[in-house]
């Protein structure tokens, strides 16, 4: 079979962050995994040396990555201070000119705890500018309305550049950017969980609103925690080794193994014609079968993931492709 050839002039291409003036590469790097084994949420990561989240972070900005995406939730704090330390010890250009976005954690809060955590943020980002203050999620015991009227205050105090959301319905975009309209902003962002083997947004009028509103898409879990790398349908024995709860879900079992491995093949194949790896092929994927729509975020535990999702975006797949691929993955999300 023909072996084709990698464009890297492809990885310097940025895109504009939906209602922003952020140019972004399609890829940022998503921090998750920089929770220091703090919280809840750092339980399902192992704790990373400083050496290794220092090449991580390298390897991406040198690979063409210009943001980083973080969250007050991962391990409270320590993945924005753990980030921006690192930054400040890299530094040079690249880093100096890093977008960050991070989020607001919402649960039994109101939205003047927004107000009132905005400076932790920043503390712990080392006073670095906030490009995207993100709500995390819907669930707060203040309306959309009061927490986009939070979020405005900050951008008119020159806290933060732009007001962006994660896990909001379609109805909730909607009523976000509608109360953002009243302040002369708009809603920039919606974080969602996104990939090949979860595409619930096209189906129940997330991407839909998200296109018609000029919300970009920012896809989370873009590798359904690594499923899609193929590593696990090729040995299964790997599942027992995975540290956290993940091990646990449906995904990781015989059954689930057996469901995806038609789309595992599928991308297997045109990996094998790229000479790239099937998790290139779905992150190519995620950030072009909608034009300029969707970024994605995978994160990187190890430093040649870093320079797996780097390699993603140096090359483009064909309307054919991209079509087949999609294909083979609502066959799979069919048989469920």
């Amino acid at each position: 079979m023909e072996e084709k050839t990698v464009n890297v002039a492809d990885s310097l291409q940025l895109r504009k962050l939906g209602n922003s003036d952020l140019k972004l590469s399609p890829l940022g790097l998503g921090c998750w995994q920089f929770s220091n084994g703090k919280g809840i949420v750092g339980k399902f990561w192992p704790v990373l040396r400083r050496e290794d989240i220092r090449q991580i972070v390298q390897t991406s900005l040198e690979g063409g990555v210009n943001w980083f995406d973080t969250a007050e939730a991962y391990g409270g704090g320590q993945s924005e201070q753990l980030l921006a330390g690192t930054l400040n010890e890299i530094g040079g250009p690249l880093a100096e000119q890093a977008n960050i976005a991070t989020k607001w954690w919402p649960a039994f809060r109101t939205a003047g705890s927004i107000t009132a955590t905005i400076d932790e943020r920043i503390r712990h980002l080392d006073q670095r500018t906030i490009h995207l203050y993100q709500v995390h999620s819907p669930y707060s015991f203040a309306s959309v309305g009061a927490v986009m009227n939070a979020m405005a205050k900050l951008v008119g105090q020159g806290k933060i550049k732009y007001v962006g959301v994660s896990n909001f319905s379609a109805q909730q975009i909607r009523e976000a950017d509608r109360v953002l309209r009243e302040h002369g902003l708009r809603l920039v962002s919606n974080q969602v969980k996104y990939s090949l083997l979860d595409r619930r947004i096209e189906q129940n009028g997330i991407l839909d609103t998200a296109k018609e509103l000029g919300v970009a898409i920012i896809a989370y879990s873009p590798l359904m925690q690594g499923i899609l790398s193929g590593k696990f349908h090729n040995n299964p024995s790997l599942v027992k080794s995975i540290k956290g709860p993940r091990k646990w879900t449906t995904a990781f079992r015989d059954s689930g193994l057996r469901r995806s491995k038609p789309l595992i093949e599928t991308l297997e194949q045109l990996a094998q014609q790229y000479n790239v790896t099937p998790t290139q092929i779905a992150l190519n994927w995620l950030i072009n079968a909608h034009g300029e729509n969707v970024f994605a975020i995978p994160g990187a535990s190890k430093v040649h993931h870093a320079v797996e999702n780097v390699k993603a975006m140096q090359f483009t797949l064909t309307a054919g492709e991209i079509e087949m691929v999609s294909h083979v993955s609502n066959q799979v999300l069919r048989s469920k």
